[in-house]
């Protein structure tokens, strides 16, 4: 590529409207352009091998594959893929594990206009671009006792309305055993009860609701 040729993006997201508003702050700028969208994971991984892109700007949640499946399978194919999530999801798991899966950059909707262009051409250059917020969110967490795969199993059944004796049941083990766990898990979260839990956890991106 020589070096007046423009930035190629492809836009991946399930919301037109978004779709819309990312080309409109991309084509303002000479050294890049927008040369496709898709609306869903597996119409991004399509559009990856069918246009090559330089950046792909991709969002989580959508109603097939998710984002982070998504970047997975173009990196499994593509390692050299130079995907950026944008997201309204702020939370510290999200994050982590969209770049465990290859993304190079996390933005968040609400920062389009100020931080999209610095971040395509930051990633672009082989750099990484992390949202400040989230950043920090990460590197306090990361240095805190993290909950364990099963500690968010059981969070994530409480959340769902089960009680102590219910999830123990679901998971075959002892309501004493579960109450060990909630316990861990409040000193974890910083929570004070299992309503306060749930939402810390939700906030982060450690269950679903």
């Amino acid at each position: 590529m020589s070096p007046s040729s423009p930035i190629r993006i492809l836009v991946v997201d399930d919301h037109p409207f978004l779709r819309e508003g990312v080309r409109a702050v991309v084509e303002t700028q000479a050294d890049m352009q927008v040369v496709g969208e898709a609306d869903s994971g597996t119409d991004a991984i399509i559009r990856y091998r069918e246009l090559l892109p330089d950046i792909v700007l991709m969002d989580l949640q959508m109603p097939d594959l998710s984002g982070d499946q998504a970047i997975a399978a173009i990196r499994e194919r593509s390692p050299k893929a130079r995907i950026i999530v944008l997201t309204t999801y702020a939370g510290d798991a999200h994050a982590l594990r969209a770049l465990r899966a290859g993304a190079a950059g996390y933005l968040l909707k609400t920062s389009l206009r100020k931080e999209l262009l610095q971040a395509i051409r930051s990633v672009h250059a082989g750099g990484k671009h992390l949202d400040a917020d989230v950043a920090t969110d990460i590197a306090l967490h990361l240095v805190a006792d993290a909950p364990s795969e099963r500690e968010i199993s059981v969070l994530s059944l409480a959340a769902h309305g089960n009680s102590n004796k219910q999830i123990a049941a679901k998971l075959g083990v002892s309501e004493d055993t579960i109450k060990a766990h909630m316990k861990a898990i409040f000193a974890k979260l910083g929570a004070s009860d299992r309503t306060h839990a749930v939402t810390i956890a939700a906030k982060r991106g450690l269950i679903d609701l």
